[in-house]
């Protein structure tokens, strides 16, 4: 059997109780518009896609983003709203915030400096941040009718994204491997008490 290379990606996942809020619409979808793909994962915002790691290398991986993390203040993140990427994908919108688009393309040139992870051709599209709701099984038909439904919707949320997550797939669906924390405040006096 070879266990040689396994599937991850790097996103930041939400709290428990937006989670669960964006899980039950994703509930929705499966129930009401026959798409069920997207409950193969936690509700999450993708930093990087998913890649392909060797099993026996994953100490360096998960070493190197705690290296990462360390020296990362956690970053505000809104939720706001619903968009679509037609035909295909219905998406809770992620507010574009500075931080955001800076811990994501600071991440990207960390790995691909650190531990030579390349994003492919096709992922060199500009970085949206978004928490898919609806995609890759859902119909045009479908599509078409719960972007209906959806765009008007109102939505939001805001918290703190503290950890930096990697994700691994098992063969069947993505689950959160481990967990980086990010720094809750800047550099301060944590002698005070």
């Amino acid at each position: 059997m070879n266990q040689s290379k396994q599937r991850f990606f790097i996103a930041l996942v939400p709290p428990p109780e937006i989670q669960q809020q964006i899980t039950e619409i994703k509930q929705y979808f499966a129930e009401h518009y026959n798409s069920r793909s997207a409950l193969k994962s936690p509700p999450h915002i993708t930093l990087q896609p998913p890649f392909e790691w060797p099993a026996a290398e994953v100490p360096k991986l998960e070493e190197s983003l705690k290296k990462f993390s360390a020296h990362r203040l956690s970053i505000p993140v809104s939720l706001c709203g619903f968009a679509a990427f037609a035909p295909r994908v219905i998406y809770v919108d992620v507010v574009k915030s500075p931080e955001l688009l800076e811990i994501q393309t600071d991440l990207i040139s960390y790995i691909e400096a650190n531990l030579g992870i390349v994003p492919s051709v096709n992922q060199n599209r500009p970085f949206v941040p978004h928490m898919t709701v609806g995609f890759r099984d859902l119909t045009k038909e479908n599509f078409q009718a719960a972007w209906l439904e959806f765009s008007g919707r109102q939505l939001h949320f805001e918290f703190t994204a503290a950890a930096l997550t990697l994700l691994q797939h098992d063969s069947s669906r993505w689950n959160i491997s481990k967990q980086f924390p990010l720094n809750i405040e800047p550099a301060t006096n944590l002698n005070q008490s």
